[in-house]
């Protein structure tokens, strides 16, 4: 019998992720049937518990992680420290586990398939919504020399800072203070969820900056071109922290751990044909 699987989300009509998890599914030999669903607004539980009469595992994005929070029975350390869910699992009592693999997929994506570093580098994330929560814990496991958030409402980043104090110093910044270049800087802002650009004053991106946009696209996004204007010479989008993710919950789900590379390499390829 196959087992099924589904991504939630609204919109979701967009989704790569049932492309994804067949590629994960054919080069594994894992037998699964994965598919789209989009609730209505307030109706995430109710389908959920109806999903899970017979479905083994859901991934949860916008704007139903929060929900998916809520549903899960047993909740990952990473998913607690995230404060949501994007991944659901039945377990063998049929209770459920909550897990958060945004995070896991980041950190792989810039140290795996990119090659940065970040180990002992300085490190600068812009934005401090829900995005940045649940990825700030694997960043900081990634000994980084030093983590600054910077958001144009500084109170939102001195609350994120305080949450991970346990995990290690989290500095903080208004968007008009960055007056520095850093070795790492990574966009999580709203506004690159939009395609837009954040309000950004010059100066904190230099030659030898790796800049990293947690959005992607078939062409680069609007903080990456603005980025490559401030002279930073190497950029990357956020479609490996995509793959890394969906692969880390294929492994929650299955116990097998997909190769990322040739899926991502044959996403960006099918991005840029279409």
């Amino acid at each position: 019998m196959t087992d099924r699987y589904q991504v939630v989300g609204n919109p979701i009509a967009q989704s790569k992720s049932p492309w994804i998890h067949a590629a994960f599914a054919a080069q594994t030999g894992e037998a699964i049937h994965y598919d789209r669903h989009r609730p209505e607004p307030e109706g995430f539980a109710a389908h959920a518990a109806v999903f899970f009469e017979q479905g083994r595992g859901m991934n949860v994005t916008a704007p139903y992680k929060l929900d998916a929070y809520a549903f899960a029975h047993q909740l990952t350390e990473r998913a607690r420290l995230a404060g949501a869910v994007n991944t659901l699992k039945k377990l063998p009592d049929g209770s459920l586990l909550g897990d958060n693999t945004d995070g896991y997929g980041l950190v792989s994506d810039i140290t795996d398939n990119l090659g940065w570093p970040v180990a002992g580098q300085s490190l600068l994330i812009l934005g401090a919504g829900g995005a940045v929560r649940g990825v700030l814990g694997p960043l900081l496991e990634a000994a980084p020399a030093s983590l600054t958030i910077a958001n144009r409402t500084l109170s939102k980043a001195e609350d994120l800072a305080q949450l991970f104090a346990h995990k290690g110093r989290i500095d903080c910044l208004p968007f008009e203070a960055l007056n520095c270049p850093y070795d790492l800087v990574i966009n999580a802002t709203s506004a690159g969820l939009n395609g837009e650009m954040p309000a950004l004053p010059d100066g904190f991106i230099g030659e030898q900056t790796r800049v990293y946009d947690m959005t992607y696209g078939a062409e680069p996004t609007p903080f990456l071109r603005w980025a490559e204007g401030q002279g930073a010479r190497i950029r990357a989008d956020g479609l490996g922290m995509l793959v890394g993710q969906a692969a880390e919950a294929f492994f929650v789900w299955r116990g097998v751990r997909p190769d990322v590379r040739p899926v991502l390499s044959a996403l960006r390829a099918e991005l840029k044909a279409v």
